[in-house]
């Protein structure tokens, strides 16, 4: 939430713990200024002190015509376990239309090839389903990729905009598994709603793990978790 110079380094070191024992990260909300590209620096180098080298890869700002929802995306590996193919990047062909485009990335894993797709939606109130539905279109756009689409998608994997992309083969990881944190938790229910998930082509890809990272539970207080994000990590391990 907000990745940029109000995060502590030891916020950031409750991110790092989070995250240290997986092989590839895509992070949404790093703030659109210097301070954005400079906390994913710091975010890195706490990595770094816990037993695997990483390596990271920051956007370019957002083309969003409302100024105050610009954002950058980053992708985060090990680079023990895979390497980046080329430059990443923030994908133009629906620019127009969806306000935060997403960014792209490919990596391999030993003979394996394969592209993430970091997305976050504009909120519910917005209708992220008419950014969504573009996606459909992306296997054919990149026939060659083998895409994985992630992120905050600020809509459940049960909406009917996703359909198209569960025929042509897409599956999501999570199914009823709320992803954004309540301001308050109702009788130790702390998670609000389903808007974060990875769809994965069911042809190419098999899931072994997934869930999610409940990094506030670890905190006395919601209030206090949400100073790290308002939505918890969700992660998968999958085999080609």
């Amino acid at each position: 939430m907000n990745l940029g110079k109000s995060k502590s380094n030891s916020e950031l070191e409750v991110m790092a713990n989070s995250i240290k024992s997986y092989d590839v990260i895509a992070i949404q909300e790093v703030v659109a200024g210097p301070g954005g590209a400079q906390a994913v620096s710091r975010l890195v180098a706490i990595l770094n002190t816990k037993g695997a080298k990483w390596d990271y890869s920051i956007s370019q700002t957002t083309t969003s015509s409302n100024s105050a929802s610009r954002e950058k995306y980053a992708f985060l590996w090990k680079t023990s376990k895979v390497k980046k193919i080329g430059k990443c990047w923030l994908d133009q062909n629906y620019q127009k239309e969806i306000d935060r485009e997403p960014y792209m990335g490919t990596f391999q894993y030993k003979e394996k090839v394969f592209t993430l797709v970091s997305f976050h939606a504009v909120p519910k109130k917005k209708n992220p389903e008419s950014e969504i539905k573009y996606f459909k279109f992306y296997p054919k756009l990149y026939p060659k990729l083998n895409l994985i689409f992630m992120g905050d998608f600020n809509c459940p994997q049960s909406h009917t905009v996703f359909n198209p992309l569960k025929s042509s083969g897409f599956a999501p990881i999570l199914k009823n598994q709320k992803t954004s944190l309540r301001q308050k938790c109702i009788s130790n229910d702390c998670l609000a709603s389903e808007y974060d998930n990875l769809f994965y082509d069911t042809r190419k890809i098999n899931i072994v793990q997934k869930g999610i990272v409940a990094f506030y539970k670890s905190f006395s207080s919601v209030k206090e978790a949400r100073k790290i994000s308002d939505h918890v990590p969700i992660w998968c391990e999958l085999i080609f």
